[in-house]
């Protein structure tokens, strides 16, 4: 249940009240015992109402029956045209045309509720200037008397409920009524402006994703074929020319790979996004993973004089039907993220654990760690922890991403501890057997 329209009724009727009892003597057991519980089921009418049109209409409907009417409308502002144009009109005048219908802001019963943010009650219009006969010919009727209060949003009026024709003379309770009434429907178009701009926010999200995800997919194929060229050739003249020209050939093949790197994790994260991605499942051991990877390593921990410990339980070979290839790119991409982000003469412990229906594999390092406001969004595409202008080390963001991306095609779990200024723990968990999740995209209802 929507309570803000409940409160706005309450908080209406509480003043009305006062006012009743102090001024007129009204009894509020009629008021109370007829027209509060009508309002009431107004209010909770409206929750369950799907799109606008029927809330107003419902809104009309009690506005007429509740005071008598022979008729009602609803009068939006236009900012831009400076007049009020029909929302809402009675299912029974809607054959007539009102779409292209305007009401001037200035010398009409609307203009005067909308510019003084007050309700008016005219009881004989017949001879007053700011009626206009336009809303005669629209209503199919002679309009005699009329009582409009304004619509108020955020605290500034954005249309008029007008309600015509009451038998005898409109009355402060009738007044009332419409002031509530106007509330609701001020409320209800507020909600609908909100529920329209979800939905567009969410297309335009749903395009800009299509967007990239087709830029990622074009650009990593055209990439592909000149940077494998140019791989295969620096590498051929490294060989032909032998050591005179070594340095300058060993910086194109070291760039070109890490070309080749950015664009392979490029690939990975949008196939796994447009189901492209395949694993192909077999027994492996996740310890001969971890030696394999933390060897290919050493070196680049060497040249930190970071320490690289394996913490593995004697006997365990932690065997899982997994995809090789993608753990140890998990693994991989975890390691060289601890390694970069810890300083010279740190430690890394790469950790496997075999439980009953998983096994665990965690990398703790005692670099800088992650502050906590930035913890959520590591696993981000594209996040970057430091700013582009004044961080310290390279990468595009990409490494955690696919990392997370391997391990949940697995039916698995990724996830970061930290500290900042003492160290990081990333872990994942694999199924011993799975089987892979389909992928989702982020913008799935």
């Amino acid at each position: 249940m929507n309570y803000s329209f409940l409160v706005v009724v309450e908080a209406l009727i509480s003043d009305t009240t006062v006012k009743y009892n102090l001024t007129q003597g009204i009894c509020m057991n009629t008021y109370q015992g007829t027209i509060l519980p009508r309002l009431l089921e107004v209010t909770r009418s409206l929750n369950s109402e799907a799109d606008l049109e029927s809330s107003l209409r419902l809104v009309l409907s009690a506005a007429v029956e509740l005071t008598g009417s022979e008729t009602a409308s609803v009068l939006e502002y236009d900012e831009a045209a400076l007049n009020f144009y029909f929302k809402y009109v009675p299912w029974f005048h809607r054959d007539t045309d009102v779409s292209s219908a305007r009401i001037p802001l200035n010398d009409s019963f609307a203009g005067w509720v909308f510019l003084n943010s007050a309700p008016m009650v005219v009881n004989d219009v017949l001879d007053d200037p700011r009626h206009s006969k336009k809303v005669d010919e629209l209503a199919g009727i002679t309009i005699r008397s009329v009582l409009g209060a304004p619509m108020n949003a955020n605290g500034k009026p954005i249309g008029v409920l007008e309600v015509f024709n009451k038998t005898s003379n409109y009355t402060d309770d009738d007044i009332l009524i419409v002031e509530t009434l106007a509330a609701l429907a001020a409320s209800a178009m507020q909600k609908d402006i909100l529920e329209k701009g979800i939905l567009s926010s969410k297309e335009e999200a749903r395009e800009l994703d299509r967007l990239k995800n087709e830029f990622i997919a074009i650009t990593s194929h055209e990439l592909r074929t000149p940077l494998g060229l140019i791989l295969g050739h620096s590498t051929f003249l490294k060989e032909l020319l032998g050591g005179g020209y070594e340095e300058q050939l060993d910086a194109i093949i070291r760039n070109a790979s890490r070309l080749k790197e950015i664009i392979e994790s490029l690939t990975s994260v949008d196939n796994y996004q447009t189901g492209g991605a395949l694993v192909r499942s077999r027994k492996v051991s996740i310890a001969r993973i971890i030696e394999d990877v933390c060897a290919s390593f050493n070196d680049m921990a060497l040249k930190k004089n970071i320490t690289l410990k394996k913490a593995l339980q004697p006997g365990h070979e932690m065997w899982v039907d997994v995809d090789a290839g993608k753990v140890a790119i998990v693994l991989s991409n975890l390691l060289k993220n601890a390694i970069t982000f810890t300083n010279n003469g740190g430690e890394i412990v790469v950790r496997g654990e075999q439980q009953a229906d998983y096994v665990k594999v965690s990398v703790k390092d005692d670099g800088i760690g992650i502050p906590t406001k930035d913890l959520a969004h590591v696993f981000d595409r594209f996040y970057q922890v430091e700013g582009h202008l004044t961080r310290r080390h390279g990468g595009m963001g990409l490494g955690l991403s696919v990392a997370k991306v391997m391990v949940e095609m697995h039916g698995g779990r990724i996830w970061a501890d930290s500290e900042e200024g003492k160290g990081s723990i990333f872990s994942f968990i694999l199924p011993v057997h799975a089987e892979p999740p389909q992928p989702v995209s982020a913008f799935s209802e």
